[in-house]
């Protein structure tokens, strides 16, 4: 191990440092393909582009789940493994080279043409490799209770072999692959959610978040549980009670952390916010498997606009401020970022099911207002992400 903030190595302040920790290259790339994405998703809706060999829905559910929200996880868990464990992670040529390989995965599905097993096979190599990076300092030290991130990882990679699965025809299943994807992340955020979240609240705040035993200990099954019931039986009366039950305990959970001065820092609220974007998911999930099939995509998109895009950009804004050496004290034009991203979640869940025959504007809107909380963070966190820490330390 050596010693992550050692005064002897610090690095000058001019120059380039885009593979000096992994949020650097992963947290741009999010950003950026964030905006992108969805602006080609909008083009493709109006029937200007046609996304390579996918079809259209299947290439934006799986390039927001496999290509920006795994971009977002790989950066704050190569980063926050080298905190837990001491030992250095990736950085510099091998860092460049994961990077790459994460980007070929994503450019494989805009080349016309290119055979569809060379597209799967380039995009099914990046979660394997990053699991492993993941997992050898974490086993080095042996942090059980880490062990759950490098096993969802591979849980991802599965959910990213099923999925092409489909759509190559090899099993036919729907879209299961992108669901036990959305969930497994889900289930990661509900692990690292109730570390971060009231940390953050209590150290800023100096206020004591309430944990209650049984929730804290019950709640990581009772997510999967119903996860998994969501899977296997997405219309059942079973799957309804236990998402009803865990939106309960996911609410109980939030409101122990929250104090009103969560209010007074963005950086704060917008945590909290995505957090209850879950419980609010687990709420839809049951009264759709109660009968109200109408709120199946309200669902999962309060799950992914909800709580994995306020979360990432909240977790991001936070991580690379702290981590280039920065006061966490975010631009101001991020508060417009953070309302931005939660507004484009309230239309794109709430609106189809108030409007359902305006579903085309919904569509457009939420997407715009989702371009815009990106585009901010990556016009303001970019030049952060690409320079050297402004403390001299490495990373």
């Amino acid at each position: 191990m050596i010693r992550i903030d050692d005064p002897t190595q610090r690095r000058p302040l001019t120059g380039w440092a885009p593979f000096a920790l992994g949020f650097r290259p992963f947290f741009l790339a999010a950003g950026v393909y964030a905006v992108v994405l969805m602006a080609l998703w909008l083009l493709v809706l109006r029937g200007v582009l046609v996304p390579g060999e996918l079809p259209p829905p299947a290439w934006h559910g799986h390039e927001m789940v496999f290509g920006f929200a795994v971009a977002v996880i790989a950066g704050f868990l190569l980063t926050a493994a080298q905190n837990w464990t001491g030992i250095r992670t990736v950085s510099g040529r091998p860092l460049a080279a994961l990077f790459l390989l994460w980007l070929a995965g994503r450019l494989a599905f805009l080349v016309p043409g290119l055979p569809v097993w060379l597209v799967a096979a380039l995009d099914l190599a990046f979660l394997p490799v990053l699991a492993l990076a993941l997992a050898v300092p974490i086993l080095r030290v042996r942090q059980l209770h880490n062990y759950p991130f490098p096993f969802l990882l591979l849980v991802l990679a599965a959910a990213n072999a099923l999925a092409h699965a489909e759509t190559l025809g090899i099993v036919h299943e729907g879209r299961t692959g992108l669901h036990l994807a959305v969930y497994a992340i889900v289930a990661m955020i509900t692990l690292m959610g109730g570390r971060v979240i009231p940390s953050f609240t209590d150290n800023k705040l100096h206020t004591r978040a309430r944990r209650w035993k049984p929730i804290e200990k019950l709640l990581p099954a009772a997510t999967v549980i119903a996860l998994v019931a969501a899977l296997v039986a997405p219309n059942s009366p079973v799957t309804a009670l236990l998402a009803a039950v865990t939106a309960s305990m996911h609410a109980i959970r939030l409101g122990g952390w929250y104090t009103p001065k969560v209010w007074t820092v963005s950086l704060l609220w917008i945590l909290h916010l995505g957090y209850a974007w879950i419980a609010l998911g687990f709420a839809l999930l049951a009264v759709s498997a109660a009968g109200w099939s109408a709120a199946a995509g309200p669902a999962l998109h309060a799950f992914t606009v909800g709580a994995i895009g306020t979360l990432t950009l909240g977790m991001m804004a936070r991580v690379s401020l702290g981590h280039t050496g920065r006061p966490l004290e975010p631009p101001p034009v991020m508060t417009l970022a953070f309302v931005a991203i939660n507004l484009a979640a309230l239309i794109r869940v709430a609106l189809p099911l108030a409007f359902p025959a305006a579903y085309a504007s919904v569509l457009d809107a939420a997407g715009l207002v989702w371009i815009a909380a990106f585009g901010l963070f990556a016009w303001r966190y970019g030049p952060m992400l690409l320079r050297p820490r402004v403390d001299g330390k490495p990373g």
